[in-house]
């Protein structure tokens, strides 16, 4: 009903922008004809360019940060990136914008809905509309980017405590700009955003962005949530959060700036290389790698998984390839968990890319069992029915059909029979 309404305004003033009777009939006539729409939000998106004064700019770049942005935005969250001028080195309160003002500039093309503050596009078809006309923002990627981390980078947000959970009243985009910066930059590098970057990261460990990071990154894990010192940020450094964020620009420029210990560990026993390999982030994995004194088998103290584990946990091909192409990588290690090896994963996950490739190791042991319940790679496949990874265990020379699984009944362990497997 809210959107109709809207709707209904926004075709109205469409038409009430024709400064001539023949222009608005026109325009009527175009609303009459489907495709109604498109015709709106084309027509207001210049109405909103044709603005006075900032009002254009205002209107504009509050799209592009709603339709952009990796979650959702407060209204307190999107007034202060727009008040953010890039180059300045602490928070102006003056220039961040009111939301009624904010409101105003869109021309009713966003909203903000009462209960929870969120800034929302009015409706889901001018999402779809601006993804079709990728002109309408340039390079607003490396823009927000930009925005997120001159933030970071101010003064007043550099002086907050490293020890606090939530982004404190007045810098509400801090909390953002910590979680999602390497996001955008990720997906439009500028050599401005690294210079920002690397200022940030160079103090990392006393910076309240490397904690809200954690927390967030351990906010939707509760399964591995057994205590909480993983919350505090001693320890996480500038190298450990570049390579969380993977941007393999970026994490070489911070190599360059210091002699850093490659293999140093955060409060969880993580190095950086089990990050950019629990992350997927090949490019670098690759340049840590090259180091000579890489220790690619550090495993973290909480869990005791290495960098192989984190990958083929995760289901990343790329870096597992990396990985085992490194004659001294043991694939054999197990976990604090269940005692689970990172083939014994894979075939619990039905990831045949990467059984085949963990198989294709000579020094593999097809028969690990891990040690909470007796259950082998061989028993997973057939459990959940992952025939693939059955007939190549099957194949494999020294593989053990037999199951050995203390703890479960007959009938939850009946093996290939009960899996279905065929010949």
């Amino acid at each position: 009903m809210v959107f109709r309404f809207l709707l209904v305004s926004l075709v109205i003033d469409a038409i009430l922008g024709g400064v001539t009777i023949s222009e608005r009939k026109r325009k009527l006539d175009e609303m009459t004809k489907g495709n109604h729409l498109r015709d709106v939000y084309g027509t207001t998106l210049e109405r909103i360019k044709a603005q006075k004064g900032s009002r254009s700019r205002l209107g504009i770049d509050a799209l592009m940060w709603v339709s952009n942005s990796e979650r959702p935005l407060q209204a307190s969250e999107l007034c202060h990136a727009l008040g953010v001028r890039i180059g300045s080195t602490d928070l102006d309160v003056e220039n961040v914008p009111t939301i009624r003002t904010l409101i105003g500039s869109s021309l009713g093309l966003i909203t903000v809905e009462a209960s929870s503050s969120i800034v929302r596009l009015v409706h889901f078809t001018l999402q779809e509309y601006i993804s079709s006309n990728p002109s309408l923002f340039q390079s607003p990627h490396s823009m927000i980017a930009e925005v997120c981390l001159t933030y970071l980078n101010f003064r007043c947000v550099r002086e907050l405590s490293p020890s606090l959970a939530s982004a404190p009243p007045p810098v509400p985009f801090v909390e953002y700009a910590s979680c999602y910066w390497g996001k955008h930059t990720g997906k439009e590098k500028t050599e401005s955003a690294t210079q920002l970057a690397l200022l940030l990261l160079v103090r990392y460990e006393e910076h309240i962005a490397s904690r809200l990071l954690l927390l967030h990154y351990y906010k939707y894990r509760d399964w591995e949530n057994p205590n909480g010192k993983r919350f505090r940020s001693k320890g996480f450094t500038g190298l450990h959060g570049a390579a969380f964020h993977g941007i393999g620009e970026i994490f070489a420029a911070l190599l360059a700036t210091k002699e850093w210990s490659i293999n140093e560990r955060d409060n969880m026993g993580r190095t950086a290389l089990s990050w950019a390999a629990g992350g997927g982030h090949e490019n670098v994995v690759k340049i840590l790698l090259r180091l000579m004194d890489i220790d690619p088998n550090a495993a973290d103290t909480e869990y005791g998984r290495t960098p192989l584990w984190w990958a083929a946990e995760r289901g990343h091909e790329g870096v597992v390839r990396m990985l085992l192409e490194r004659m001294d990588i043991n694939p054999n290690t197990t976990d604090k968990g269940y005692g689970g090896t990172p083939l014994w994963r894979a075939a619990e996950r039905g990831r045949e890319g990467l059984a085949r490739m963990l198989l294709g190791r000579e020094d593999i042991n097809p028969n690990t069992a891990d040690t909470t319940y007796g259950r082998t790679p061989l028993w997973w496949a057939a459990r959940h029915h992952h025939e693939g990874i059955a007939r190549m265990l099957l194949e494999r020379e020294g593989i053990n059909p037999t199951f050995q699984t203390p703890n479960l009944d007959e009938r939850r362990s009946g093996g290939l029979r009960r899996a279905g497997m065929r010949q």
